[in-house]
């Protein structure tokens, strides 16, 4: 074989179709590994909050976005040295491995939001920023490559997406449970160093010159094939929207039960796994099935978004994974039916990235600055109603909209639907009834996107939306660790505060204004113990909520609450909505910040520390850690008792507390308390201490019981699941 024939050879396996489907496959699956494996890194740090994988998604889309920049300006400027621009960057990019947590500082002054964006920025931003731009880069030099140009690149935009669901499901389901946070940060950086090879290898086989003249008329655009402004922003709202969808359900997922990777991937998994059907062969027939039932699951799933509460939330938020896949799948596949030509591939997905980045940036960052409730997540309903590409479910309606009068019938029908809504509101004995004359209207005037989305929005408001609207102001508030609600019961007589769905504490009118109520009535765990507390007894609370516990507090006895949120200490504070604080423990000390932090930082020797955080119905992860564990117990004085709320409807948390007490040598009990009066709330305690005297005393009374069997693993900072722990 000459040399020719060798080289020629050796070119046809460096750029032929399967090393570029592994290379691509390579840079999303570790593009979408390292997503939530680093928001993992930085979650304790910001004290488990739901949004700090919402800001982390819109760090992510932003620096997707910077790499589709680059690999669009790369291919515009042509040229045979783009591969040693790429991979020098890989060289830089490599230098700041293995990934890490990298401390900015200026938490106090930046918030938490921009200090959790400047921390990714810093730690992860240049290895993020190399492989983002993998997949538009490829894709181009494959059309332009000396052996595989004039083939259509669009089938490796599958093979990308593919590659970020299937990492998506590993970290969770394989990389979390089986490898430790530092062993996985190891993993990643190699398969970081078999990228760059293998994009080395996949360069060898690009053209000489990149010249769009030399590419097949079958692939090039047509030179007057201008693309308007127009085109450009619609395919800017087909990507937005279904991407600010993904990060309003992923919210109200990770702060109804908890904030960990598996609930973070999934809805982000049915994103991507919508992307992957629209734009692979084969896929127009689902991408059908999508736009005829995506407008039926709005009305039918999406018109309940303001009725999502207790059982009905969990209902909803199942429901809402299932909405979510359809609209998306129906808007992606219109952008897959409207793609350009390849010699337009980088700006197409340019166009996309920049949607993405817009989507994202409305629910995590615009809508918690103007809004006091997720109204994020209805308005990008509203949206998706107006893109949605239906048709009209009968022949003979699309008839009715084929004459001149189509306006005239559209402007009508929104008519009926606010004189419908307006009866509704007026009426009360009818205003169950109403919606259902609403939902008619929006049936026929599927097809009619503009009209379709009005009357939508019109439904919204009927179900529960207009009420929501008039209550905003006072009685909500909104941080970056959650949505809170005080609201009155219907007869006036009890105030509660409601962290989403989940009530975080509530207080009497009246006489008996200072008993706690809720999880902490008189025969809840913590009643019990503090109830037999020393008069000088030092007692400190993880968790504020709106101080019911206060009010147990005895003459003479030293108490500290740690409150990770400041607006919660501003509700607690407040004597116009709660008491407790103000009446029985005026001069207790209230330090701000992650109580696990705070903790590590001070020297205290506790009689009594009770863990009572939550954000909803979701316990921080890092707080039900092993280290977790051990520092609170190294705050307690050695005949100290350790209190910890484990009620969740979600997650049955006794075995992990009770392998936690088993691995640091110490005994425990639970409290499971099930009041009959409405009044209180069962609640689940947890109680373990130093002394073993003074958990064998509590066998005596006959309140607490044995721990149950450890069969999970305890949780560790680098290691835990809740797979184990999930009540299906």
């Amino acid at each position: 074989m000459t040399i020719e024939a060798e080289s020629r050879s050796f070119g046809i396996i460096a750029s032929g179709r399967p090393l570029f489907v592994f290379t691509i496959f390579l840079g999303s699956f570790l593009l979408f590994l390292v997503q939530p494996m680093f928001a993992r890194l930085a979650l304790p740090t910001l004290g488990g909050a739901p949004g700090v994988w919402s800001v982390a998604l819109v760090f992510y889309q932003a620096a997707l976005l910077a790499g589709y920049v680059y690999a669009h300006l790369l291919v515009k400027a042509r040229g045979r040295w783009q591969p040693m621009v790429h991979l020098g960057l890989f060289v830089l990019a490599a230098a700041t491995l293995p990934i890490t947590l990298r401390g900015i500082g200026g938490y106090d002054e930046l918030g938490p939001t921009f200090w959790l964006l400047g921390t990714l920025t810093v730690s992860i931003g240049p290895v993020f920023f190399v492989v983002a731009a993998q997949a538009p880069l490829l894709q181009h030099w494959y059309a332009h490559g000396r052996f595989t140009a004039g083939r259509d690149p669009y089938f490796l935009y599958a093979a990308s997406n593919a590659g970020s669901l299937i990492a998506l499901a590993a970290y969770p389901l394989f990389f979390e449970p089986y490898f430790t946070v530092e062993e996985q940060r190891l993993i990643w950086s190699a398969g970081f160093l078999l990228l760059a090879a293998a994009t080395g290898l996949a360069s060898r086989g690009l053209a000489d010159t990149d010249d769009d003249s030399a590419e097949p008329a079958r692939l090039a655009a047509p030179e007057d094939a201008h693309i308007s402004i127009g085109t450009y922003a619609y395919w800017t709202a087909l990507a937005a929207v279904p991407s600010g969808l993904m990060l309003s359900t992923t919210s109200f997922l990770t702060m109804d039960i908890v904030s960990v990777p598996l609930l973070w991937v999934i809805p982000l998994g049915l994103y991507l796994l919508s992307f992957i059907v629209a734009f692979s062969e084969g896929g127009a027939v689902f991408v059908r099935q999508a736009r005829f039932a995506a407008p039926l699951l709005l009305i039918a799933i999406g018109s309940y978004s303001f009725k999502a509460e207790g059982v009905f939330a969990f209902l909803f938020a199942m429901a809402g994974l299932v909405l979510l896949f359809y609209v998306a799948l129906a808007l992606h596949g219109e952008l897959a039916r409207t793609r350009p030509a390849p010699t337009r591939l980088t700006s197409f997905y340019l166009t996309m990235s920049v949607g993405g980045v817009v989507g994202g940036l409305f629910p995590a960052l615009v809508a918690p600055a103007l809004f006091d409730w997720v109204w994020e997540h209805p308005i990008l309903l509203v949206g998706a109603a107006a893109l949605l590409p239906a048709t009209p479910l009968l022949r003979p309606i699309a008839r009715i909209f084929e004459g001149p009068s189509a306006r005239l019938v559209e402007f009508a029908a929104i008519g009926l639907a606010l004189l419908a809504a307006l009866i509704g509101g007026l009426i009360p004995a009818v205003s169950g009834i109403m919606p259902f004359a609403t939902i008619l209207i929006a049936l026929f005037l599927l097809g009619r996107r503009a009209a379709f989305a009005a009357v939508f929005a019109i439904l919204l408001l009927q179900m529960g939306g207009f009420t929501l609207l008039t209550t905003s102001g006072e009685a909500r508030i909104r941080s970056f660790f959650g949505t809170y609600a005080i609201e009155m019961d219907e007869g006036g007589s009890l105030r509660r505060l409601m962290h989403g769905t989940t009530l975080h504490g509530a207080q009497r009118i009246g006489d008996s204004a200072l008993e706690p109520i809720g999880y902490y009535g008189p025969r809840s765990g913590p009643a019990l113990l503090l109830n037999e507390a020393a008069a000088d007894a030092d007692i400190g609370i993880v968790g504020l909520g709106v101080g019911s516990l206060a009010c147990y507090a005895k003459p003479g006895q030293d108490w500290t609450f740690y409150e990770i949120d400041p607006a919660v200490v501003d509700i607690a504070l407040d004597t116009d909505r709660f008491t407790y604080l103000s009446s029985c423990t005026p001069n207790a000390e209230i330090v701000v910040g992650d109580a696990r932090l705070r903790l590590e930082a001070e020297e205290r020797a506790y009689d009594y520390l009770i863990v009572d955080a939550f954000s909803s119905d979701a316990i921080p992860q890092h707080l039900m850690t092993v280290e977790a564990f051990r520092l609170y117990r190294d705050r307690l004085a050695e005949d100290g008792v350790l209190i910890v709320h484990i009620s969740n409807r979600y997650l049955d948390l006794a075995p992990v507390v009770s392998a936690i007490a088993g691995e640091l040598g110490m005994e425990a009990r639970l409290r499971d308390n099930q009041p009959e009066d409405e009044v209180y709330a069962r609640s689940i305690y947890a109680v373990m201490s130093p002394d073993p005297a003074r958990i064998e005393a509590l066998d005596e009374t006959g309140d607490w019981e044995v721990m149950p069997e450890r069969d999970v693993a305890p949780w560790r900072d680098d290691f835990g699941s809740i797979v184990s722990v999930l009540r299906y």
